[in-house]
């Protein structure tokens, strides 16, 4: 491999070109959760399931890629704690354990995991991201659709039908538009 097709970066998330300190890491963290809390309410409701369409796996799996893995993990680990514990910012103003909860679960794994794979250049050229996002959504899926039957007593089956297929246009609509912010964003880092 020529030397050229190396980033310069490599090792790195978009994080990591702001100055380091514990205060951008700690504001970095807080803002990730609060921008997955203000994309969750772009919510739509998908008839016969309890899971709506919303922004929040796309920011979920933008902060992960963005963050890296440890931030990108406590940043969705906050919002999850916080929703919880009664801050409306789960999907339609919610808050507390709700039928769709896994989802967020299986966010907090998948940002950690795509934080990982950024630091190792999976963000930096649009195929790459979009296996990047592949596999993030693979595990919010893997998580979120059976914590869903466990939680509503659907069949596996029916919680496939409800809280998966209406999903995966939305999701790949959302992974192409992941795939060209952040390799374009380390493309204008690396002219500066």
């Amino acid at each position: 491999m020529s030397t050229a097709a190396v980033p310069a970066r490599t090792g790195q998330v978009l994080a990591d070109l702001l100055p380091s300190s514990r205060v951008r890491d700690a504001a970095l963290v807080l803002g990730g959760a609060a921008l997955t809390g203000l994309a969750a309410q772009l919510s739509v409701p998908v008839p016969g399931s309890p899971v709506p369409v919303t922004g929040q796996t796309f920011a979920a799996l933008l902060v992960g890629t963005s963050l890296g893995a440890g931030r990108g993990l406590l940043a969705l680990a906050l919002y999850a704690v916080a929703g919880v514990a009664g801050v409306p910012w789960f999907a339609q103003g919610t808050s507390g354990v709700l039928p769709s909860f896994g989802y967020i679960l299986g966010m907090i794994l998948a940002a950690t995991v795509v934080g990982a794979l950024a630091r190792r250049g999976a963000d930096r050229s649009m195929l790459r991201m979009a296996g990047t996002m592949l596999v993030g959504e693979a595990i919010i899926y893997a998580i979120g659709v059976p914590y869903l039957a466990l939680s509503t007593g659907m069949s596996a089956t029916a919680a496939i039908a409800a809280g998966l297929t209406p999903f995966l246009i939305g999701d790949a609509l959302k992974a192409a538009l992941a795939m060209g912010a952040l390799p374009t964003a380390w493309k204008f880092a690396d002219k500066r």
